[in-house]
Parts: C-alpha cells; structure tokens; sequence
C-alpha cells in the first residue's frame, strides 16, 4: 500500500481493527511495551515541509523593489578580466556594468534623454583600485597625480599630456573617466593612440546606467567617485581640461570636492597639449603647489618715462595666463604724471573682464608720490621695499620690473615653472641650495654689478652635463648678484629683507663706518642693501640661459633708459660750448668707434614654446647642486669655498656694522636679520625694553647712567671737611649767625650764601641718596623744588640776607597742599 493510502484510509477500514497491521516482533524476549522507532513516513513529512518553509523564505527574500530594472536587464556576473592575480582565484566574480536602457518612470523628467534617477553603482572601479596599493596610496604625501575627464573631447586633449608625465618617471599618473559616454576604456585608449609606452593607471568611474542618467545622479556618481578614489589613491593634484569643453555636472562636484579634500585642481586651458606640455616636468610637490601661489608686480615709474612704462604695461596684458589667477599689479608713480601716462592708467583694467559676466575686482593699485624735491639713497629704498609686503610669505612671492623692460608672452609659463620647479618641489625642503635660493631672474645680464665689464655667462660644467648635452653648451646659474630690471624674489626672503633694512638704516651715519659702493648707479641704491643680505646669508638668484643676443623672456631697452633719481645729477654745461676761438685749425678730429658702441646688448622676446628653452626628453631636470655658482663679482667658485666666504663676510658684517663684539653669538630666526645687528638689542635693555624670550636667561648687562649724570654725594663722618660742613649746617638752622671762609676765598657770615651754596641749594634734595640713582638733573620740575625747601624749612622764622623775616607758612591754598612735615633726622 503506498504511503498515500496508508495516510488517508478508505472508509470501509475506519471501523476495522488494525490487527493485522501491526509490526511483528522479531525478538520474542522484547516485552510487548518496549520502545519502537518512529514510521518512515513521518521523517519524510518533516524534511518535506522544511524544504517548503526555505522556499517561501527565499521568495520572499528576493521580491526586487518596485523601481528595480525588470530580470531582462540585471547584471549577469563573469570573471573580472583586471586586478592582481591574487584576487583574480580568490576573489568573487565582479558585475559587468548593465547596457541596456533602464525602465522609464511613468512621469518622465524634463530631460527627454537623460531620465534615471535610481540607486549608484560602480561595477568596474574597485578592481582597478585595489591593485594601486603598492603606489602608498594610503599615505597623505605620495607621488599620485589623478588626470579626470567627463567626456571624450577632454579625454583626448588629457591623455597626451598624462603619457608625457608619466615618461618623465617622477610621478605615479592615474586617469579616471567620470562622464556618460558608454565606450569602453580599452577602446577609448586605443582610439587615442596609447600603446605599451603610455605608463598611465586606468580607471573606469562611470556610474552604471550613465548615459541616461540625470545631471543630478551624474553630480553624486563624481563626488562619490572622487571619495573612493581619495580612499585608496589620495591624489596629491586634480587636472582637468578646460572648463568650456568639461560638463558642467564635473566640474561642479569636482571643485566642490577637492576643496573638501584640501586638494588642488588644475583646470589647463585650450590647446594644452601643445602650448603647455611643460606641465608634464613637474613632480606632484609642484603641482600641489598651483592654487595657493600667489605673484604680485611691482613697477616703479620715473618721471617721463610715458613710453617705457605703457610698452611694458602692454606687454604684460598681452602675456597668456593660461588660466591662472592673474597677478595683483602695483604702479609707484612720481610727483609729475605725464599726461599720456594717465590717459592710458585712466582706460587700464586688470585683470580682463569675464565674458561669462562673472564679478570683477581690480587688481591694480597706484602710489603716487608728494613731495617734490629728490629723494634721498635711503628715502628711496624705503619707498621702493615697503611697497609690498607678503600676507602669506611661504606663498606670496614679488616680481620686480623696470619700466625699460618688455615681457615675453609666454614669460608667465617660464615663471611659473621655474617657480613650482625649484621652489615647491618634493625635494626643495631637504636641500640646501633651495633654502639659500632669494628668487627667479627673468633676465640674463650683459654687464656686472658695476658696469666695469662685460658679463659671460658659464657654461655647462662636464662633471654636471647629462648624455647629449654638449659642454659648451649654456645652463642656468646661481649669481649672488641680485637683479633690478626683472626678477622675481620670494615672500620670506622679502620680509627677511624688510627686517635688515629696518636695522640697517636705524644706525647713526656718523658713526659707522664707509662701505665700498659695489653696484653702478645705473641700478636703484635698494640693490646695495640686499646685496649685503645676500653675502652675510649666502643668497643667490637663479639666472636663465639664453642665447645672447637671441629670443629671451624679458628684454631690457635702453633708448630711453633713465637713471635712478637718487642718482640723477643736474645737467652741466655741454662740452659743445667751447668758444671756437680757443681751438686749433690744424687739430684732426679722431673718434673711437667702439666708444659708440652699446654695452648692453638688446634680444627679442620669446615667442616660441617654452619647451624650447628646456632640456630635452632622455635628461634629467636639472637640480641646484648640479648648477655652478658665482660670487658677487662674477667668479665660479664651489659650494665649499662660497659658503665659507658668506660666513667669513657675516662675521666682519657684524662686528664692523652691527658693533657686535667676539663673545656675541645671536641665533638666527626665521624671516629676520637681528641676529646681524647688536647695537639695538643694547639700546632696548637700556631703554628698560621687555627683553624676547630667548634672552630672558641671559643676565642684564650693568646699568649705565646717561651721560652729564651726577652721583649724589654721600656724607662720610669720618672726613673733618664734612663734618664741619655739616655742623656749620646745624648752625644755620638754630638761627646763629658765625663767620667762614667761602670756596673763593671771601669772608661771609653763616647766614649768607655764596653763589656755588645757592646753586647747590637750587639742587632736589632725597630723603635717600640712593633714591638719586637713575635720575638727571632735570628731571625735577620748579613745582617739585619748591615742595622740598618748603619742607626743609624750621618752624620758626628764619632771617634773609637783608633781614626780612620770612613767613615759613604758605599765602596761599594751592602752597599749603603741598606743604609736607618736616623730614625725620637721619644723623646726617
């Protein structure tokens, strides 16, 4: 009988025994109520209705939501083709990313195309994530520059630039896709060329369904794609292509996000790839470095210099900015503005205005001067200096320019590079030639400091040229020479600057000593003060190499050159005006043609690439240490022998011109040049200054009393001069009148006074003759003098030298204020 029937019994059975059925016992001995197993049918019953209850469990469990995508449209999973072989055979098979349109929803957006608004997902960026862990991407300071691009106009303008870095082999290059385009990236990269060469890490960050998703959903998908990539990467720089041609959903969550995250982004401009490869050179310090440097100009403008000034204010609104902020621009004006100056201040805005109409600030300012007589050396120097002042000195650098210059268009992306180069660089703060460096000359000079010969640039040295590079051939140099026409310096040495000419300037003319005037008077006098900070610090100043005579960033024109004004002289007598009746009719009249020849030799602005200027791809970027150095005098010296001559020179600096003495030993702080100076630190403990921290250990030197102090007299009883003095004084006081012997010899009575005992009478008299100590003469004012005698006076009258009797009392309410009790006698 199955077990069907054998449940579920007909009912003709109900009613009949079930003797027959019941189990025979296979062992007699068993009593009949022993325990018996359970029927194979209930076992099955309870396995059966387990199996139901986890069906219902798991359909119950997998209902998909009502706004899921139908099963036609779910992923199906297969074996995740990247990531590290590790986790290819231990890792779970990764989701391909979904192609087929998601299901409308029954009211669809505004945008026709772009309608899905669900849940984010993405399928392919973790796989290619988790293999970069050997790039120390957990490390806040790494070597990762992230290359991002929304579509595939910028990915193309992007990757040429990215593969150029990354055969540079200074930085750890990423590029990351965010945009809507469903092309896959192995097709995007081979469409643009990218072979085995191309050492760029590829990442897909495109959300799944991207192509019709809204630009809400696009927005977060960035955002939250910038966050994972923060987690595993921390880029230390962003770059983007230009704004016009990116998504306005990317650059919206890319801003938003780097600024949370503290990163810097760099949006490059249009025609990057060729105008801007130079980018591809900079280490991810560097880079890092783009949005928090900050250059302001400084122009100082003599008077009728109209021409030079307009050409050089052209030349700097012509320059290309490639995007950067530009710089904040500051114009020192004379007493006299030339009317053809002013007409063209009067239409100079700067910087452009938008087109996009986005809010405009000037960013000029003008210091026009008031007095009109000429300035002094040192007038001069101050205006010039306190002309700028960092708000930021690790950040905020100053470009010096002289109106006779003319800028490059392509002089901001020298100065930029040579800046983020050497300044910003992941090694700049563990070298030493970087914390000497005082700035960036834009220009090449033709003559030395003195304009007492012509000036020959070096030459590659052997020991430092790279493969293919000649020895002959022309390299950037350190010259602790500083430069006036133009150069930039940098915002810590500028204020370092600002401390030693306060202290220089405050010391007494007519008692320090001379110093040789070492730079021409064609240059303005502040040039002399730095270049004593410069030899006392050890500074220098990177030079270009140019060609001579050739394109160069900055060229100098000396047409209408003027010179300082501190140094312009009245104009004498012309030699012309020689009576012609003095002359010889037989004289032959010679001239020397290379007398009239231009020491200064002028070359054209660049206005090739700047790559041109830069070593080629195969050679190393040239550090510091690898540069030659040259002293102030134009001399190639090594590192050894020019710092010993920066100390030798500090020390004679400081014991010539600071008046410190052999045991002195200032410590040198950050940004100021006390430590050069001792005479003012003098003058401070004098003064009764509160000392700085650092010297609060020391012990205060001696007191000193100013000069034309006298000492009070202190009356020894001992001496017989000043006992009897002082017994003649009690006399006085009882009223009894005796005869002396005065200093000069003349006879008078006691109650008379000499000339020298009324002066002496006319002096303040202390209780204390210590109390004196630290006090002129003149301290005391007639109000207090007058207080004293009264108080000194005796109670009853006293007689005058012609008799009077004298009312010790006062006549009047303001003399009684003052009027004090008698001193106690102290046995003097």
């Amino acid at each position: 009988m199955s077990l069907f029937g054998r449940v579920f019994a007909d009912d003709e059975e109900l009613g009949k025994k079930d003797d027959d059925r019941k189990p025979r016992r296979t062992n007699l001995n068993l009593p009949p109520w022993s325990t018996r197993k359970p029927a194979p049918w209930r076992r099955r019953r309870i396995l059966y209705g387990f199996i139901a209850c986890l069906a219902l469990y798991l359909f119950f469990k997998n209902i998909p939501p009502p706004d899921h995508p139908p099963v036609s449209l779910r992923p199906h999973y297969t074996t995740s083709p990247q990531g590290s072989r590790q986790r290819q055979q231990n890792s779970k098979p990764v989701p391909e990313t979904p192609t087929q349109r998601p299901p409308r929803p029954d009211k669809p957006p505004e945008a026709e195309k772009h309608y899905y608004d669900g849940p984010i997902r993405f399928y392919s960026l973790a796989a290619s994530l988790y293999p970069i862990s050997r790039l120390r991407g957990h490390l806040e300071s790494n070597k990762n520059v992230l290359f991002a691009a929304s579509n595939l106009h910028s990915a193309s303008e992007l990757i040429p630039i990215a593969c150029e870095m990354a055969s540079w082999d200074r930085n750890d290059v990423h590029f990351a896709l965010m945009g809507r385009d469903d092309l896959e990236l192995e097709e995007i990269t081979l469409l643009n060329g990218v072979d085995q060469d191309c050492k760029v890490n590829w990442h897909d960050a495109r959300p799944d369904f991207s192509p019709w998703s809204t630009d809400f959903r696009m927005e977060v998908s960035v955002s939250a794609a910038l966050g994972h990539i923060q987690k595993f990467m921390h880029p230390q720089v962003i770059i983007t292509d230009d704004q016009a041609r990116e998504d306005a959903f990317f650059m919206t969550a890319i801003r938003t996000k780097a600024t949370e995250l503290g990163r810097s982004v760099i949006e490059l401009p249009k025609d990057a790839s060729q105008n801007m490869m130079w980018i591809a050179r900079l280490d991810s310090g560097s880079l890092a470095a783009w949005q928090t440097t900050y250059v302001d100009i400084l122009i100082h403008a003599p008077p009728r210099s109209s021409g030079s000034l307009i050409r050089l204010l052209r030349s700097i609104e012509a320059a290309d900015y490639f995007g950067h902020r530009r710089p904040h621009l500051t114009i020192e004006l004379s007493t006299e503005i030339d009317p053809p100056t002013k007409k063209y201040i009067e239409g100079l805005v700067w910087p452009p205005i938008d087109p996009s109409a986005a809010s405009h600030t000037s960013q000029v300012t003008l210091r026009h001067r008031i007095p009109r007589r000429a300035s002094t050396v040192e007038e001069a120097s101050i205006r010039h200096v306190e002309s700028f002042y960092p708000a930021r000195p690790a950040d905020s650098h100053v470009l010096v320019l002289s109106p006779q210059v003319e800028l490059s268009p392509i002089y901001f992306h020298f100065l930029m590079y040579q800046l983020l180069q050497y300044k910003y660089s992941s090694t700049a703060p563990f070298s030493a030639e970087v914390s000497s460096l005082m700035g960036l000359s834009l220009e090449l000079p033709n003559m030395h400091l003195n304009e007492s010969d012509m000036f020959s640039p070096p030459m590659i040295r052997p020991e430092s040229a790279e493969s293919g590079d000649s020895p002959e051939e022309a390299t950037p140099f350190l010259w602790q020479a500083p430069n006036s026409n133009a150069a930039l310096y940098f915002g810590d040495k500028w204020v370092e600057f600002h401390s030693f000419l306060t202290s220089r300037l405050s010391l007494d003319p007519a008692t320090t000593p001379g110093r040789p005037k070492l730079v021409s008077a064609m240059y303005p006098s502040w040039l002399e003060y730095i270049l004593e900070l410069m030899r006392a610090r050890g500074y220098t100043l990177l030079y270009p190499r140019f060609p001579q005579g050739g394109e160069a960033v900055a060229t100098v024109h000396y047409e209408l050159f003027q010179p300082p004004e501190e140094f312009s002289k009245p104009k004498s007598k012309p030699e012309g005006d020689t009576p012609i009746s003095t002359l010889d009719p037989q004289e032959t009249f010679e001239t020397d043609p290379n007398s009239h020849r231009p020491k200064h030799s002028e070359s054209t602005p660049l206005t090739t690439k700047l790559t041109s200027l830069l070593p080629t791809r195969g050679t190393m970027v040239q550090e510091l240490s690898d540069l030659p150095i040259l002293s102030h005098q134009g001399n190639e010296q090594s590192s050894a022998i020019f710092r010993t001559t920066g100390r030798s020179f500090a020390d004679d600096f400081r014991r010539q011109i600071g008046r410190c003495s052999s045991t002195d030993n200032p410590e040198v702080e950050p940004m100021k040049a006390d430590d050069l100076f001792c005479n003012h630190m003098d003058k401070n403990k004098r003064a009764g200054l509160r000392l700085p921290e650092s010297d609060t250990d020391k012990p205060l030197p001696a007191w000193e009393p100013p000069k034309g102090h006298r000492w009070p007299t202190v009356v020894n009883d001992n001496d017989v001069i000043r006992q009897n003095e002082f017994e003649a004084h009690l006399s006085r006081q009882a009223g009894k009148v005796e005869e002396r012997i005065d200093d000069d010899g003349k006879e008078k009575k006691s109650g008379e006074k000499s000339e020298k005992d009324t002066a002496e009478d006319n002096k303040p008299k202390l209780e204390d003759p210590t109390q004196m100590a630290g006090k002129d003469e003149g301290d005391n004012s007639a109000d207090d003098v007058k207080a004293k005698d009264t108080m000194l006076e005796p109670k009853e009258k006293l007689k005058g030298e012609k008799g009077v009797e004298e009312d010790p009392k006062p006549k009047n309410k303001e003399a009684k204020e003052k009027e004090t009790p008698p001193p106690r006698d102290r046995g003097w």
